[in-house]
């Protein structure tokens, strides 16, 4: 009786290690709800409008994870590139559905381009990639400032006044996206008690669920997995570990931009030079508050990250508000929390790799003891 008691402590106790993020989550809105004040019709509306708009850009970091290449935080690149389309569509004028796809096909080659040139430089710095991919974020946003505020204009035609700032080149602080604003959320109009589901946005995210599946499946998705696995053994088997790891990237990239498209559609503005300034962060949060972890992530954790995360973006402010009386105290505490989680979950995982290490370690000198024992025998 003792011994099964002892073994279901031990399974609770490892389940609630295992999913500690997702449980310090599920806390805090229980906390922040009733005092938040908001009522279930407004918060489901909410969660289903922000599920419609950043869950496509969540799912882009799957691939890479798949790769063993960690959370990608070069996704801004594609993020970038998304932009770029959507401004030269937006001078253009061309509106509305053919809009956004339109600028989802000019954000392709940006971002096989900007991805190839992220994966060339990661397979230079293997077990390294999280912190490389965030700096060369940093580095791609130079770029990107440079072409917006100083080749828009004089080298990239752009016609109209009203997308310039006064000096005559450049692009200004805020695009207007209101010919585009919720197209395809309202492609398909459905209101369910009031709440508005943006059926169209959640065909799109459950054709890339489909895909992602279908992928993992194949010969390449099955090499990631393998590369993801252990890149000495791949090698040996005969896989171009390098290529596959680029391919990963590549496809993280794309599939983020076209995620930006329709981020940006359901704002209805880019704000040219910080939209997409945290949207790896907040995307990659989003995705470790739903249980991932930098090896091992599944669509499941996608769906539970943007809901309990982005609950508690919704609650935050009004509880911090009716706590201290300063809404502002609220607004820190998510920001706060954001980093805290991605810090959280970079310690666990480390703690993690180097108890199995040790544990590695530890057999290997007992299965060696055991064998000089027995040569001692012989």
């Amino acid at each position: 009786m003792e011994n099964k008691k002892a073994v279901t402590f031990e399974t609770i106790k490892k389940v609630i290690a295992a999913n500690s993020v997702p449980l310090m989550f599920v806390l805090i809105c229980a906390v922040c709800i009733p005092l938040s004040g908001f009522s279930p019709s407004y918060l489901i509306n909410e969660i289903v409008t922000r599920m419609g708009r950043n869950t496509f850009l969540i799912l882009c970091l799957l691939i890479p994870i798949i790769a063993g290449m960690g959370l990608n935080f070069g996704m801004t690149l594609g993020a970038m590139a998304g932009e770029i389309g959507l401004i030269l569509v937006s001078d253009w004028q061309i509106v509305g559905i053919p809009g956004m796809v339109l600028a989802m096909i000019i954000s392709i080659p940006i971002s096989m381009l900007l991805g190839f040139v992220c994966g060339k430089i990661l397979n230079m710095a293997k077990g390294r990639e999280m912190v490389t991919s965030y700096i060369i974020s940093y580095f791609i946003n130079g770029v990107y400032q440079l072409v917006v505020l100083y080749f828009m204009g004089p080298i990239i035609p752009i016609k109209h006044s009203s997308l310039k700032l006064p000096r005559g080149y450049g692009i200004r602080n805020t695009v207007s996206l209101l010919d585009m604003r919720q197209k395809l959320d309202d492609l398909i109009p459905l209101s369910i008690g009031g709440v508005k589901i943006p059926v169209a946005t959640f065909m799109i995210i459950a054709l890339l669920c489909l895909f992602i599946v279908w992928f993992r499946r194949t010969k390449l998705g099955q090499d990631m997995r393998a590369v993801g696995q252990d890149m000495e053994v791949s090698k040996d088997a005969g896989i171009d570990v390098e290529r596959t790891r680029i391919i990963s990237i590549i496809m993280s990239t794309v599939l983020a931009g076209f995620g930006m498209v329709i981020y940006l559609q359901n704002m209805g503005n880019i704000a040219t030079y910080s939209s997409h300034s945290q949207i790896g962060m907040f995307c990659i949060a989003a995705l470790l508050v739903g249980g991932a972890s930098v090896d091992k992530a599944s669509i499941g954790n996608v769906f539970l990250g943007v809901t309990l995360f982005h609950l508690m973006f919704i609650v935050a402010p009004s509880a911090g508000a009716k706590i201290t009386g300063d809404s502002m105290i609220g607004e820190y505490f998510r920001v706060f929390v954001s980093y805290a989680v991605i810090t959280v979950a970079l310690v666990m995982y480390e703690t993690k790799k180097r108890k199995e290490k040790s544990q590695v370690a530890e057999q290997l000198k007992a299965d060696q003891l055991k064998n000089s024992g027995k040569e001692k025998a012989a």
